[in-house]
């Protein structure tokens, strides 16, 4: 069997717009050629999901998940591009697989281009402090500066994050995709939002001096 090489997955998936993992099991089934595993993604229908990704996608729904009885809330707007299906158990199905992953892996955004500039430049600062702190030489801290920058938006944006349900290395937008060829439409995640329980207030704390003089005195 042909030693299939991240350059050759990148080739075929910039050739197809097909996922990652598809792009790589083509290769593997064809083994290595290239032209082969464009006409198996052909035949598979999952060459097209790059043009399918262009089209308008106004349909949808909106999922909901609650997680340890109600601690955690996730709502999610799931877009495609008919009401035929938008009302299929399949694709309500996909939407409330995305709610449970938001609610376990808690992203702060949608994708990388969301990020505000103020946040990715005091992170890249860090970034660039922690490498200096490691000794390494100057002239490669940027490009390790970018390299983990990449392992942030893999941590903190949605789609560039690995998804909690699959069996390979599979992100996000790698499973967006696979949804583009299994419905024949395209398919957005618009937006989210998620709830924890007490997030963002301060937790009350009392006085222990106070507590115990009190009860001093209560004696």
């Amino acid at each position: 069997m042909a030693n299939i090489t991240a350059s050759m997955v990148k080739e075929l998936r910039e050739k197809t717009g097909s996922g990652m993992m598809d792009c790589k099991k083509a290769l593997q089934e064809t083994d290595g050629d290239l032209e082969k595993a464009i006409d198996l993604l052909r035949e598979k229908g999952m060459a097209d999901s790059a043009k399918k990704a262009g089209r308008i996608a106004a349909e949808g729904v909106i999922a909901s998940y609650l997680h340890m009885g109600g601690r955690i809330g996730v709502m999610v707007e799931v877009n495609c591009e008919t009401d035929f299906v938008a009302k299929t158990d399949n694709f309500k199905e996909f939407a409330q697989n995305i709610a449970m992953h938001i609610a376990a892996a808690n992203p702060s955004y949608l994708t990388a281009e969301e990020v505000p500039e103020e946040e990715l430049n005091h992170e890249r600062e860090v970034l660039k402090a922690q490498a200096l702190n490691e000794n390494k030489p100057e002239h490669i801290v940027d490009k390790m500066v970018e390299g983990r920058l990449k392992k942030y938006y893999a941590e903190n944006c949605l789609m560039q994050q690995a998804y909690i349900r699959a069996e390979h290395d599979e992100t996000i937008e790698d499973v967006v995709k696979a949804a583009i060829a299994e419905f024949g439409e395209n398919i957005k995640i618009r937006r989210f939002t998620r709830y924890e329980m007490g997030e963002g207030l301060e937790k009350r704390s009392e006085d222990f001096a106070a507590e115990v003089a009190a009860q001093v005195g209560q004696g």
